[in-house]
């Protein structure tokens, strides 16, 4: 296209990709959605890269779809036919780390694990932790507002997020939020872009909330289960006793022999479901609390440690449970929510639904929060997956619904749960984020078909 020599003069040097080969690899995150063809792919560097290209977009009203580092398992980066893939993943600044205000400034290529380290280097950390941590950008961790282990105790990313700067459709730049701990000045624009998955704008720098690492190593158990319905149970009595843990995780029998038969880590063969929990508050006995009340909740063995080493290997299994899956064939990834007290409802339901359609369905649950992650495993050689797992996917999502949870809990809309997005939402929702959609992108042309 002639007006694509525009777009390469107004950028520096090698920031604008043609060749089919290498735009192909900016153009799908990691669901199974085959992307459309991009017109061409942008590096982005800094804020005025971004600037320059979405206002060209603007002028020949061409499709942009900002990307981080493609993590999404929801459909929110893939690329629409004849778009602009923006990659932000060049703009790798941590511009400010203040132990003082305890925020960091950052660009949003930032790894997430990276910041969280530079934070502890000061006594600090940054909480928000996705199973992706060591891969996933601060951007796309914003876009989906994404979650992760330690949610149970200190939120999702929106709730470590002060500020932001985001380039708008037209090419102007709006700031946001604050630096200060508390502000409640006009409306919170900050909460609307994090998480509306690229619709709005593209953020270019983010001020986010650190919080003081924890002065000793966390205690950890693992416990387990004789069945998922007595781990749902032993999460509920956890819950209600008033323990605070910092992580609370529950994978199913099917997510540990998919571990097992990968890395072999021992397990028996009554064992139907595996919580692990932490501590890092610092109170004596507090993992051993949670621990007991696994006991009396039915786990046919409970181990506690407060070893680094040992803890480390046990948060690793976890961490584990996303690739052994995708060894199995290919994989449908949903993360519905409900409430903590519907957690072993949910749980039976999504045991229901995979009997019914003979789906294999492996489940794990940031239990302490009820945001559980049903994968739907088919066949890798299908281009989709085939309609008894759609079906099933379908009965998980109206049990979710009907159970007073949503449809997503941390992956985001994008393109994989529009189908039941109206299910959830009610018609003036609707209404308004469709207005909110026209005042900041009136052409349409931020990440089209997605999220709303």
């Amino acid at each position: 296209m002639n007006h694509l020599a525009d777009l390469v003069d107004a950028l520096p040097p090698g920031r604008v990709l043609t060749d089919p080969d290498v735009t192909g690899s900016y153009a799908r995150d990691q669901t199974f959605l085959p992307p459309g063809k991009p017109l061409c792919a942008v590096t982005a560097e800094s804020r005025e890269d971004v600037i320059a290209t979405l206002r060209w977009a603007a002028e020949h009203r061409v499709p942009v779809v900002p990307r981080g580092a493609g993590t999404g398992l929801a459909g929110g980066a893939t690329a629409v036919d004849g778009c602009v893939t923006l990659s932000l993943t060049r703009m790798t600044a941590i511009r400010e780390l203040s132990p003082a205000d305890e925020i960091a400034v950052v660009e949003p290529g930032v790894i997430t694990a990276d910041l969280d380290r530079a934070a502890r280097a000061h006594g600090l950390m940054y909480a928000p932790d996705p199973s992706s941590y060591e891969i996933s950008t601060i951007g796309g961790n914003l876009a989906t507002n994404a979650g992760g282990l330690r949610c149970v105790k200190y939120g999702v990313t929106r709730d470590s997020v002060l500020g932001l700067e985001v380039v708008l459709a037209d090419g102007r730049v709006l700031a946001t939020g604050r630096r200060t701990m508390k502000g409640v000045t006009g409306y919170d624009l900050t909460g609307l872009f994090v998480g509306s998955e690229g619709t709005l704008g593209v953020i270019t720098e983010a001020t986010l909330r650190l919080r003081r690492a924890p002065e000793t190593p966390p205690a950890t158990f693992a416990a387990e289960f004789p069945s998922l319905r007595s781990a749902g149970d032993a999460v509920a009595a956890i819950i209600a006793a008033g323990c605070r843990p910092s992580l609370l995780e529950l994978m199913d029998r099917n997510t540990l022999k998919a571990i097992d038969d990968w890395k072999n880590i021992g397990l028996e063969p009554g064992v139907r479901a595996m919580l692990i929990g932490q501590s890092d508050d610092g109170r004596p006995g507090a993992a051993e609390r949670m621990a007991e009340l696994c006991e009396e909740n039915g786990a046919g063995f409970v181990a506690t440690s407060s070893s680094p080493e040992e803890t480390e290997e046990l948060i690793g299994i976890r961490r584990l449970a996303y690739s052994a899956k995708e060894r199995l064939g290919a994989c449908l990834v949903e993360d519905v929510c409900v409430p903590r007290s519907a957690l072993p409802r949910m749980i039976s339901e999504i045991e229901a639904a995979a009997e019914r359609h003979g789906v294999l369905i492996c489940t794990v649950a940031h239990a302490g929060d009820g945001n559980l992650h049903p994968v739907f495993v088919f066949d890798r050689d299908l281009p989709e997956p085939p309609p008894h797992v759609w079906a099933a996917a379908d009965e998980v999502f109206r049990a979710a619904l009907a159970l007073g949870g949503t449809l997503t809990g941390e992956h985001g809309v994008g393109v994989l749960k529009r189908r039941w997005l109206e299910l959830e939402r009610a018609p003036v929702a609707g209404e308004m984020e469709r207005g909110i959609k026209g005042v900041f992108d009136p052409l349409g042309i931020m990440n089209p078909g997605k999220a709303i």
